[in-house]
């Protein structure tokens, strides 16, 4: 473990969006290395999330429409089993977790690594709504990310979806992760 201030420390989500972005598309390929054994697959994530999220629906009262939490579960199992490359991704890279510093101009903290395909990577970033909370604001990220990455579009709207979805009850549903599964999913 890497310990170091992050000075000034101000996150990305206080630049303008377009910028935030190219920040983002040039900080993710320096992550994207082979994945070692011992990183928890994202195919096991993927599997736990999937039965936490249906748990969460059930004992919060089905308050979410079931057409989200079906959209994600079939999102799952179109992309957990047709992955590429397995390489080190962060299933917790938003706006908020990107701080600017000295040493470099902008440091990703507070990491939660998986073994698993590029475009996985790029959910976390899509979907956080630091960057602006509408359809416009996240098609636009989907789209400038994966673009600007050569990534698979629909193989991040996919894991976007799904990873949305499931961390969206992570306490309780949260209503903005939902309005972002039904954007990507109006989307398709």
């Amino acid at each position: 473990m890497l310990l170091e201030r992050c000075e000034p420390g101000l996150p990305l989500s206080g630049i303008e969006p377009a910028r935030a972005i190219d920040v983002v598309t040039g900080l993710l390929p320096r992550s994207w290395v082979p994945a070692p054994s011992e990183f928890r697959s994202l195919a096991d994530e993927a599997s736990d999330l999937m039965q936490e999220l249906w748990a969460h629906w059930e004992r919060t009262g089905r308050t979410v429409d079931e057409r989200l939490i079906r959209a994600a579960a079939e999102a799952f199992d179109v992309v957990v089993g047709t992955q590429g490359e397995q390489v080190i991704v962060n299933q917790d890279l938003h706006a908020e977790n990107i701080l600017s510093a000295r040493r470099e101009p902008w440091l990703v903290i507070d990491p939660a690594p998986l073994a698993g395909e590029r475009e996985f990577g790029a959910a976390s970033i899509v979907r956080g709504g630091e960057l602006g909370h509408s359809r416009e604001a996240v098609l636009y990220r989907l789209d400038r990310v994966s673009g600007a990455l050569g990534l698979d579009r629909e193989r991040v709207r996919l894991w976007t979806i799904a990873h949305t979805a499931a961390w969206g009850f992570s306490v309780s549903p949260l209503e903005g992760h939902m309005d972002v599964v039904s954007w990507l999913l109006d989307a398709a």
